[in-house]
């Protein structure tokens, strides 16, 4: 069974008019807007999205700290955007007289990348080490959980290192979760490294249930699920490419690349129940690509 995920949070803010280009991203909506943030995943759900990814993908202890925030308050923070994703289920759940429990909040755990707000995770040159990348993380990862996100989405992952890092909290922590990579071709991650690689790092873990890429430009996708498939075919795949655009750091906004082509329901459709078990989108995709995207499922 496919199960359909959400698309880009701040991308669906920034639509709403949101100003996002504070260094926490989509996770200054927590201390200012969190209204905002729950709204959207509730037009996420009503799109057909099964799965509610939260606004804690820059949203990390040092990172609100650096804002103002002591480390109670930014675990809090990090807290309240499993609740807000609770919420917006409860609330789709009433309007469609459904059960909650057959929607998933992912509670959202970005890259080392992320923090630093460089756009490092699309480069993959950062190496802090195990231990800095563990102190990033542990934090946040607990406070999600206890929050009460049903699994946790390890996304946007540029190097291997980091991944290691990351399931090895996974499996400390007794989750399950998805680990998904950033990769700049069909072949490799931001960093350069093979993405057969790089899956075996997931394959080894016991709380992992899928494995794929995230926010890589569609044209990539199929080959980057085929040689995750050659490494780990018994494990679950998951594929949300972004919109087909390139991130500009410097800008720090996303640039019409049409040589990677634009995401296409229809394609991302076809990757389903073969080469990909879990599908959505990430940055540049809205509620109406999701939308279109449940409706090729379903036909």
């Amino acid at each position: 069974m496919t199960v359909i995920l959400d698309g880009g949070l701040a991308t669906e803010l920034e639509a709403r008019g949101h100003d996002l280009s504070d260094r926490l991203w989509s996770a200054r909506l927590l201390l200012t807007d969190p209204d905002a943030i729950e709204d959207v995943h509730l037009a996420y759900f009503r799109a057909g999205a099964q799965v509610a990814t939260t606004a804690s993908y820059q949203a990390t202890v040092p990172g609100f700290v650096a804002a103002g925030l002591d480390e109670s308050a930014a675990r809090d923070a990090i807290r309240r955007s499993v609740a807000l994703a609770r919420s917006a289920r409860e609330r789709y759940a009433a309007e469609r007289g459904t059960d909650p429990a057959t929607l998933l909040i992912a509670g959202s755990v970005g890259p080392y990348g992320a923090m630093l707000a460089d756009g490092s995770e699309y480069r993959g040159d950062y190496d802090p080490g195990d231990t800095a990348l563990r102190d990033l993380h542990a934090p946040r990862m607990e406070a999600l959980l206890e929050a009460g996100a049903d699994l946790l989405a390890m996304e946007t992952v540029p190097t291997v290192r980091e991944a290691r890092v990351l399931v090895a909290l996974l499996d400390e922590l007794g989750a399950t979760g998805w680990l998904s990579y950033q990769c700049r071709d069909g072949g490799h991650t931001a960093a350069g490294e093979p993405i057969a690689e790089v899956v075996a790092a997931a394959a080894a873990s016991v709380g992992v249930i899928a494995v794929g890429v995230n926010c890589t430009a569609p044209r990539h996708v199929p080959a980057l699920l085929a040689g995750a498939a050659s490494v780990a075919a018994d494990l679950p795949r998951i594929a949300y490419p972004n919109a087909g655009d390139r991130w500009d750091a410097a800008t720090r906004a996303w640039v019409a690349d049409d040589a990677d082509g634009r995401f296409d329901p229809l394609a991302v459709a076809s990757w389903a129940g073969g080469a990909a078990d879990w599908v959505g989108g990430c940055c540049g995709t809205g509620p109406a690509d999701i939308e279109r995207l449940t409706a090729a499922l379903a036909a």
